[in-house]
């Protein structure tokens, strides 16, 4: 996996792009995030599983936000370039309402021509290094930047959230930023792909699995003010397929 800051143009709307290749078939486990993924690939192919079922990943798609982890699978030597967008940055890419995304994997298709997408893979296969096949990937972005204006209240409901580390009630929230809850939750669903209580429920337990990093810390720390443990030990497993147990475990025998 290779990691490359987008160019100057992306970087307000970009965390990360990636090169992710692989030469063997595999499977793995990604969990939630709170940001759009969009995906390009240029050898092999991708999948997820939905129970037994393997679903196959278009060439050039999008995944919006997920409401638990998701386990993908990949077929012998493939490669992938991974665009991360940064939270609430989709809409400057998609003009649909980004909430139809949450929990969706869609080909691009539904977004941009067929023949432009045709292009740029045929592009991707053939470039020589990965070096190349990011600025394939950005001029095709910049080809994709929509003029938006940012929402501001919607920017600051993320800053305020993040900063609790998810620990906040909506009705708190919305009195902090001087609104009401529904027409909050009506602009954070359109401009940040899901409801700012999914969002700050994510933010939380990814914060508990920081906190689960350090062997000083005591059960009290990571469930992170849940009050009621089974609920907590639903959440987690509903987050990461393992209890909070299991999860422990791997993690101090893979150091």
């Amino acid at each position: 996996m290779k990691q490359f800051s987008p160019c100057e143009i992306l970087r307000p709307f970009i965390q990360s792009i990636l090169v992710s290749e692989s030469e063997l078939a595999q499977s793995y486990t990604i969990l939630p995030g709170t940001s759009l993924v969009m995906g390009f690939q240029f050898r092999g192919r991708l999948a997820f599983r939905d129970d037994k079922t393997a679903i196959g990943l278009a060439t050039a798609g999008v995944t919006g936000i997920l409401n638990s982890f998701r386990v993908f699978e990949n077929t012998a030597d493939t490669g992938t370039v991974l665009v991360i967008l940064k939270e609430a940055a989709a809409l400057h890419f998609f003009r649909e309402p980004l909430h139809e995304l949450y929990n969706e994997s869609l080909s691009l298709e539904h977004f941009i021509r067929r023949d432009q997408l045709s292009v740029l893979e045929e592009q991707l296969s053939t470039a020589e290094d990965d070096h190349k096949r990011v600025a394939l990937v950005e001029r095709f972005l910049i080809d994709m930047l929509q003029p938006r204006k940012e929402d501001l209240l919607v920017s600051a409901a993320i800053q305020q959230i993040n900063q609790s580390q998810g620990n906040i009630r909506m009705t708190e929230l919305a009195d902090k930023l001087y609104t009401s809850k529904s027409p909050l939750e009506k602009r954070f669903r359109q401009a940040v792909g899901t409801t700012p209580k999914k969002f700050a429920n994510i933010v939380r337990m990814k914060s508990a699995l920081i906190a689960m990093q350090s062997p000083m810390t005591i059960e009290d720390d990571y469930r992170m003010n849940y009050y009621d443990q089974s609920h907590f030990i639903h959440d987690f497993k509903n987050f990461t397929g393992t209890t909070p147990e299991q999860y422990l475990k791997k993690l101090f025998e893979e150091k």
